[in-house]
């Protein structure tokens, strides 16, 4: 089975950090947006960490066949703060993903919560396997029903 998500991550990450910060770098820029992708039934997940972003600057957008994530996470400005360490990232993150044919990539579902952006990938209708049926025809009579071996042991018991 084909993956319809392309594993070259680092070349579409170095081109959104390079857009968005000019400097950030493909390491940098997944850290700071890791990510876990699965297949479940239908459908794939994608799970991102996001912690302390603003809920309202995540952007998830589709073009193409090109999945884009952004967020927002805003520097600390207390004027009476004096800061002892500082290592927690802020700024603009982005991801770029290229997603392969056979997504419903109209039907996406996203959530946010406790810091873990979750979205929900349908595999298209006609990309979802199916069993044919096979009619026999014996001997020119009405045709009949093949059933797999283990659906006639079953009709058997």
């Amino acid at each position: 089975m084909i993956d319809p998500f392309s594993t070259t991550f680092d070349a579409m990450d170095r081109l959104v950090g390079q857009l968005v910060s000019g400097v950030r770098s493909t390491a940098s820029a997944a850290a700071g947006m890791p990510l876990d992708l699965f297949r479940t039934g239908d459908h794939y997940v994608l799970t991102m960490d996001l912690p302390g972003v603003d809920p309202g600057t995540i952007d998830v957008s589709v073009e193409d066949r090109t999945l884009t994530i952004r967020a927002e996470r805003s520097p600390r400005t207390d004027p009476d703060v004096q800061w002892l360490a500082r290592e927690r990232p802020t700024g603009t993150y982005a991801r770029q993903l290229t997603v392969g044919r056979g997504l419903a990539l109209d039907e996406i579902t996203a959530s946010y919560e406790d810091g873990v952006l979750s979205l929900t990938i349908p595999v298209a209708e006609e990309a979802r396997p199916r069993r044919i049926d096979v009619a026999h025809h014996a001997g020119g009579g009405a045709p009949t029903q093949i059933t797999s071996g283990a659906e006639s042991r079953a009709a058997e018991s």
